[in-house]
C-alpha cells in the first residue's frame, strides 16, 4: 500500500459512523467523485483498503484522488437530496453523468399539391405544417410509420408529378403498402383524402380512427360504392392489427417504467421502456462507460435519470434488486409529490416485459462491440455462470486427438462474439512424446500456443493468430486436462481463465469443470447451446486434422517399401505430389524433379508403379 493511500486510509477511519456525503478531489483540487453513506467511517475507509475487490473504475478512481472533503447530514435521505444537488452542480467524472439530450420531435406535413407526411427532431425553415411538439420521438416515429403503412403513403424520394410514370412500383406498393402515385394512375384528390385519414390517425389515435372510417366504410356501402368501402375496410384493418401487433408491448399497468442493465465490465447499458395508459410510448437507452460496482450502478442510475425528468410514474420495474430501495422511493415520492414503488418481478406478464426491455439493452450494448443482442446475451450469461470479470468474446478452445497413441495431434478453434473465426484455427502435430498422453499432450499444445503469443508481443511478422490473448479456454476434457495446463500457463505468466467441457456417456456435453467440481450448465439453454456447438466443433476439427495426417502417415509408410525411399523422400514426394494416385502418373522426369529425389530413386519409383509395362 502506497503512502498516500495509508494517509487516506488513516483520515478515512476517523471519520464519525454518521449519514453524509463524501466529496474526492484530485491534485488539482478538482472534485472527481461524490457518494453518500449511511455511516460515512464505513464507506469512506473501503476505497482505501484492498484493491484487490474493487471494480476497475473504482480502482482509477483511488489512483486519482489526492483529498476527501465530508458533510455530515441528520439522516441518510438528506444526504442522499445533497447528493443530487452535488453531482448535478459538479458534474463529477467517476460519476455517471446523463445528458438530457432528448428533444422535441415533430410530424411534419409538406405544403405542396403532393403532400408527404414523415417526422423530424426539430422544425425546418420552411413552409411545411408541424404537427407537435412530442418529448417521446420513439412514439412519433412509429406512429408516423405506422400512417404511412396503413394509409398507403409514399416513403420514397420521388418528386410528384415530375417523376410520374419514370420508375415501376417499389415493394411497397406489391404488399399493399403504397398506393404508388409514381404510377400516374392515382388521383390528387384520392391522394390527399389518404394523407387527411393518416394525418387524422395520428391526431386522433386509432379508436378515433377506426369509428371515423367505419362511418366512411358504411355512408360508401348505402351509396353503392362498394369499392371505396372495400379500401375504407382494409384501412380498418391494417388498423386492428397494427393494434394487435402493439399489445406485445402492452401492460395490465397503466403507468410504469421498466429499467434493465446489462454490461460487460467494459461498458454497460441502460433500457429504459416507459408505459402510459398500459402502452409503451417512449424508450431510452444510455451507454455508460466503465460502469464499475453492479451493485450501486442502479441505484445510481436512477438518480440521475429522474433528477433530469418530471415525469415520474407511480411504478418503477427494474431487472435486479438494488440498495438503498426504501430511500429511493421516499425520494422519488417527494419529486412527483405521490407515492412511488420500486420492484423486482419475478414471474408473470411483468417479469416478461423485463426481460423484453433487458434483451434490448442487450442488444445496444452488443451493437457498441460489433455483435447481435442474442449472442451478447449468450456471452454475458456465460461470464456469470463461470464467475469470469470481464465478457469472453475471444474463445479458444482444445482437444486432442489419436488412435493408441499414434498420429498425435490436437486442434484449436477460435470463437469470437459466438461465433467460429476459422482463419484463427490452429492445428498441432505433438512433438515431445510418443504414445498416448492426453494430459501431457494439453500441456505441450498450450504451451508451444503461449510461447508463440510471448514471442509475437512486438513482432510485425509474427502469426496474427498467436498475437491475441483470448478471454477463456475450454478445453475438452475434465479436470485432469484443467490441471496439466494451468501451472504452464502460470509459469508463462499467462493470466486467462481456464475451464474443461465434459460429456456423457452418451458423448454429449454434460457440464463445465474447473478446479472446484463441475458447473452445471443445462439450466441455462443459451449457454448450453453454445457450449454444446464449441465441444462439438473442436472435436470435429482436431479428428479431421488426425485422420488427415493417419491417412499421409498409412501413405508414408507404403512409399518407404521402395528400394532408395525412406520417411524423408516418402514425405518430400507427398508434399510436391500431393496424392499417391498422381505419383502413379508421373514420368520419370517428372520425379526426377521433385525435391530429394535422385535419378536412381526416381527409376526405383517409376519401376515399383509400372512393373507390368
Amino acid at each position: 500500500m502506497s503512502e498516500k493511500l495509508k494517509e487516506l486510509r488513516k483520515k478515512a477511519m476517523a471519520l464519525p459512523l454518521s449519514p453524509g456525503v463524501y466529496i474526492m478531489k484530485n491534485k488539482s483540487r478538482d472534485i472527481i467523485y461524490i457518494g453518500k453513506a449511511k455511516a460515512l467511517k464505513n464507506r469512506v475507509s473501503q476505497y482505501f483498503g484492498s484493491q484487490n475487490n474493487h471494480a476497475e473504475k473504482v480502482r482509477r478512481m483511488v489512483e486519482n484522488v489526492d483529498d476527501f472533503e465530508y458533510i455530515i447530514t441528520d439522516s441518510e435521505f438528506e444526504a442522499l437530496i445533497l447528493e443530487c444537488s452535488l453531482i448535478k452542480q459538479h458534474s463529477p467524472k467517476y460519476n455517471i453523468l446523463l445528458k438530457d439530450d432528448k428533444g422535441y420531435s415533430y410530424v411534419k406535413v409538406t405544403n405542396e399539391d403532393w403532400r408527404r407526411v414523415s417526422y423530424v427532431l426539430q422544425k425546418g425553415d420552411d413552409d411545411s405544417t408541424y404537427i407537435g411538439p412530442y418529448k417521446s420521438s420513439y412514439y412519433v416515429k412509429n406512429s408516423v410509420e405506422q400512417a404511412q403503412k396503413i394509409f398507403r403513403l409514399p416513403t420514397c424520394n420521388l418528386r410528384f408529378p415530375e417523376d410520374f410514370r419514370k420508375h415501376r412500383p417499389c415493394l411497397n406498393f406489391h404488399i399493399k403498402q403504397c398506393c404508388a402515385p409514381c404510377t400516374g394512375k392515382v388521383k390528387l384528390s384520392e391522394y390527399n383524402e389518404y394523407v387527411d385519414e393518416a394525418l387524422a390517425f395520428l391526431k386522433g389515435g386509432d379508436a378515433k380512427s377506426i369509428k371515423t372510417l367505419t362511418d366512411k366504410m358504411l355512408e360508401a356501402s348505402d351509396n353503392l360504392d362498394f369499392e371505396r368501402a372495400a379500401k375504407i375496410r382494409d384501412q380498418i384493418n391494417s388498423i386492428k392489427k397494427m393494434r394487435d401487433k402493439q399489445k406485445v408491448v402492452n401492460t395490465a399497468v397503466e403507468e410504469q417504467d421498466i429499467i434493465a442493465y446489462a454490461s460487460d465490465n467494459r461498458k454497460g447499458s441502460f433500457e429504459v421502456f416507459r408505459f402510459s395508459g398500459g402502452r409503451l410510448f417512449d424508450r431510452e437507452n444510455f451507454i455508460i462507460d466503465d460502469p464499475g460496482d453492479e451493485s450501486n450502478v442502479r441505484s445510481e442510475f436512477i438518480l440521475r435519470y429522474y433528477t433530469l425528468r418530471n415525469d415520474i410514474p407511480r411504478n418503477i420495474v427494474l431487472d435486479a434488486e438494488i440498495e438503498d430501495v426504501e430511500i429511493l422511493e421516499q425520494w422519488l415520492t417527494e419529486k412527483r409529490t405521490k407515492r412511488v414503488y420500486i420492484s423486482v418481478p419475478k414471474i408473470g406478464e411483468q417479469k416478461h416485459l423485463v426481460n423484453m426491455c433487458l434483451q434490448n439493452a442487450y442488444e445496444a450494448l452488443g451493437q457498441q462491440v460489433g455483435i447481435i443482442g442474442k449472442q451478447y446475451a449468450v456471452l454475458d450469461s456465460l461470464k456469470e455462470i463461470l464467475g469470469l470479470n470481464t465478457v469472453p468474446y475471444y474463445i479458444e478452445s482444445y482437444d486432442i486427438s489419436n488412435t493408441a497413441g499414434s498420429s498425435n495431434v490436437a486442434g484449436m478453434v477460435v470463437f469470437e462474439n459466438a461465433k467460429p473465426k476459422k482463419s484463427a484455427y490452429k492445428k498441432f502435430s505433438i512433438k515431445s512424446f510418443d504414445g498416448q498422453d492426453d494430459y501431457g499432450s494439453m500441456a505441450e499444445v498450450i504451451r508451444r500456443r503461449f510461447t508463440e503469443y510471448i514471442d509475437a508481443q512486438g513482432n510485425d511478422d509474427a502469426d496474427e493468430g498467436f498475437k491475441k490473448l483470448p478471454d477463456l479456454i475450454l478445453l475438452d476434457g475434465g479436470k485432469g486436462q484443467v490441471a496439466a495446463v494451468k501451472p504452464v500457463l502460470e509459469e508463462l505468466k499467462i493470466n486467462v481463465p481456464v475451464f474443461g467441457m465434459v460429456k456423457d456417456d452418451h458423448h454429449r456435453t454434460r457440464a463445465i469443470v474447473s478446479d472446484d467440481g463441475e458447473i452445471a450448465i443445462r439450466p441455462n439453454h443459451s449457454v448450453f447451446s453454445f457450449v454444446t456447438s464449441v465441444q462439438d466443433e473442436v472435436h470435429r476439427f482436431a479428428i479431421g486434422y488426425h485422420h488427415q495426417k493417419r491417412k499421409k502417415t498409412v501413405t508414408s509408410v507404403t512409399l518407404t517399401k521402395i528400394d532408395g525411399i525412406g520417411v524423408v523422400r516418402a514425405k518430400a514426394l507427398l508434399k510436391f505430389f500431393r496424392t499417391i494416385d498422381n505419383i502413379k502418373k508421373a514420368s520419370l522426369k517428372e520425379l526426377e524433379s521433385a525435391p530429394s529425389m535422385t535419378h536412381d530413386s526416381a527409376l526405383s519409383v517409376y519401376k515399383h508403379f509400372h512393373s507390368e509395362e
